[in-house]
């Protein structure tokens, strides 16, 4: 059977083309009644109405409290409808890390449901500082390790004048994500070029996740939700730290205390989680669910920066993925229908 490793996407993933995925796609109609229902005792928009929505609002649907359970939800389904596919380990990128527990199976998909939205809402209430995203490969995606440097060199003199507040907040293959406040992004931002007409970005509606500014979301959270919602996973997980969880060897409590703690303060190396992905399993597939495509450039950018297969360029990687493909979007039709 065809091995895989799932990565499960994080925010920003739930965009104008995603509008009706879980009407589309979602496999249980029964369970996505009861995140409505959870979502409703709260006083919240349901997903279902937020994802039958007639027309597609930044303001509406990019909002922490409203992002997280569409994106959630969509994943999960996604992963439920897998067939023909033997996963042997799960692995996400920044919020996709609370997907990740679900779909592994560390988490009901109840329990995981309460987790994004709870975080979600916490993160949307506080809404403390923001994020930009800035490449340091060029088109071809070849390594620049030297670029990188110099840009996190930019971002630690920035974080240290007064006032502002810079770090490192994802490594996303050829992207770093930032975050900070709001002088330390706007100093970022005057001090890098503008590259491909759209970086620096903003991110509408991010916080500034995995950074110190966080603290006090992690604290709310930890009190919010008990180390008993987890529990062993089923498959091997493996954290923004490049970190494995393995089945039957995992403490439950130590699990909450990661989630609720290093995951949300500290940077998340989503390069590193794939680099082990690849070396510690070797998959033949690596499969991305729904929502949105954006998360491809990124696992393939972390392949190449792994060597994995002799990549080095986006020719490579495309090369590959034609000949003997390698990654899965469940987001586009015809690679769905491979997996499903």
């Amino acid at each position: 059977m065809t091995t895989a490793v799932v990565i499960c996407p994080g925010r920003g993933t739930y965009g104008k083309a995603e509008l009706g995925y879980l009407g589309r796609h979602f496999p249980d109609r029964a369970l996505l009644a009861g995140f409505d229902a959870r979502r409703t005792a709260l006083g919240q928009e349901t997903l279902s109405a937020l994802d039958g929505a007639s027309a597609y609002s930044v303001a509406r649907h990019t909002r922490g409290d409203n992002a997280s359970g569409l994106i959630y939800a969509a994943t999960l389904g996604d992963f439920r409808s897998l067939r023909g596919v033997d996963v042997v380990a799960v692995t996400g990128n920044s919020m996709g890390w609370y997907s990740a527990l679900a779909c592994a199976g560390a988490l009901s998909a109840e329990a995981g449901f309460d987790l994004v939205n709870t975080m979600g809402t916490l993160m949307q209430d506080r809404l403390i500082g923001g994020q930009v995203i800035y490449p340091f490969v060029g088109e071809d995606w070849q390594t620049d390790p030297a670029r990188k440097a110099e840009l996190l060199g930019i971002v630690v003199e920035i974080g240290t004048r007064s006032g502002h507040a810079l770090a490192l907040s994802i490594d996303l293959g050829g992207m770093l994500v930032l975050a900070g406040n709001e002088a330390g992004l706007a100093a970022f931002e005057a001090a890098v070029p503008q590259l491909q007409g759209r970086f620096p970005m903003r991110l509408a509606n991010h916080a500034a996740f995995h950074t110190a500014l966080q603290a006090p979301i992690a604290a709310e959270g930890r009190a919010r939700l008990e180390p008993d919602l987890f529990a062993q996973p089923k498959a091997p997980l493996i954290d923004g730290r490049g970190a494995i969880w393995w089945p039957g060897a995992t403490d439950p409590a130590a699990l909450w205390d990661y989630t609720l703690g290093h995951q949300v303060t500290e940077p998340y190396d989503f390069t590193r989680a794939i680099a082990i992905a690849a070396r510690e399993f070797a998959p033949d597939l690596f499969i991305i669910p729904g929502p949105g495509t954006t998360l491809g450039g990124a696992v393939a950018q972390s392949l190449i920066l792994a060597d994995w297969r002799h990549m080095h360029s986006k020719t490579d990687f495309q090369t590959l993925q034609t000949a003997t493909p390698l990654l899965v979007s469940m987001a586009m039709d015809d690679q769905r229908a491979t997996v499903t």
